[in-house]
């Protein structure tokens, strides 16, 4: 059995800086649980976000903590010079369980947001909430880094004024890298497009959806199931389409009757006016036109032109075959054809 009054001071003080580390581990593990469990209860998403980040750097410092002092103490009896510098190790430990849970804070946080937004059915801007999180994370890497150098020792002016000289030459040598970075950034605050939207460019044969965008480049499914990687400082100086946020869809056609059937255009242009007014597919609140345009080679050609209500690119060519269907039976109707390409040759006897 052991006795106590056997054991030396040092040793029970490192039994008791044990004990206590063990108890607040134990303590704080049970405090965790309690909260998690009255936070399952309530839709905000900070304080599960807050539990799930801060469960593993919460038992790292109390650990980092009972190993600091337990060593703290034997460099005070044996005065090892291995251990003159646990202050600072300590200290660099914390701040990065401090980084690691601010880091996991970030990452939670926003995948909660999201899943809490789909959850209820609320749109929510994918693209935006990802590129707020990476930069808040760039921004806690930064400062614990320059912390962690104070710490040690280092002069944050001087690495400043080292960084500014440095900086210059590293942008000099890495200035596509950094004009995609600086490209990334504008595409994630100016969101002309998000995870998920059909892009194209009439500036270069880029077209696809959108499948990530990271910092550096942007990765976009082509319509063969081609995987594109587009450099993000491109989007700066080209021009780029975004069919999915488009408002409707236009039907633009044009017609050719034939020149025999000229009395009866302006009776067919009335009939498919009437068609496309009453139709409950074309957008009445859009500019609907249908005219006799022009005197061609071997036709009259008619022009129509309206919107769809429907933005889905099935359902566009549904309605609009519909439409050209019912057209073509309005030009039956009125006994009336398409025109083709035709040549009258006269001769002249001599």
């Amino acid at each position: 059995m052991l006795n106590i009054n056997s054991l030396s001071p040092d040793l029970i003080r490192l039994l008791i800086i044990l004990a206590v580390t063990l108890a607040a581990h134990f303590i704080a593990g049970r405090l965790l649980r309690h909260a998690e469990k009255v936070a399952a209860r309530t839709d905000n998403v900070l304080d599960d976000s807050l539990l799930a980040a801060g469960r593993r750097p919460l038992m790292a410092i109390i650990w980092i903590s009972g190993l600091y002092f337990s060593l703290r103490l034997i460099h005070t009896q044996t005065a090892e010079p291995l251990l003159e510098h646990i202050s600072q190790i300590h200290t660099v430990a914390v701040i990065l369980c401090v980084a690691w849970f601010l880091l996991a804070l970030i990452r939670h946080f926003s995948e909660n947001t999201v899943a809490l937004r789909n959850q209820r059915g609320e749109s929510i801007e994918r693209t935006s909430v990802d590129g707020i999180s990476k930069l808040m994370r760039i921004i806690v890497v930064i400062v614990s880094a320059l912390i962690i150098l104070q710490t040690l020792g280092f002069s944050i002016s001087g690495l400043i004024a080292f960084g500014g000289v440095g900086g210059l030459a590293v942008g000099l040598a890495a200035k596509d890298l950094l004009a995609n970075l600086f490209g990334g950034l504008v595409v994630h605050l100016d969101r002309p497009f998000n995870v998920g939207e059909n892009i194209r460019s009439p500036d270069r044969q880029i077209e696809g959806t959108v499948e990530q965008i990271s910092w550096r480049h942007t990765r976009i499914r082509a319509p063969n199931m081609n995987l594109l990687f587009v450099p993000n400082a491109l989007f700066t100086t080209i021009v780029v389409e975004n069919p999915s946020r488009m408002s409707n869809r236009r039907i633009d056609q044009t017609i050719g009757l034939r020149y025999e059937d000229l009395v009866k255009v302006e009776s067919i242009v009335n009939a498919i006016q009437a068609l496309l007014t009453e139709h409950s597919g074309i957008d009445q609140t859009q500019t609907i036109v249908v005219a006799f345009d022009t005197f061609a080679d071997s036709s009259l050609n008619v022009i129509i032109r309206a919107y769809t209500c429907t933005t889905a690119l099935a359902e566009f060519h549904a309605l609009k075959q519909e439409v050209l269907l019912r057209v073509a039976s309005i030009i039956e109707q009125h006994d009336a054809d398409f025109a083709y390409p035709t040549r009258t040759l006269h001769l002249h006897q001599t």
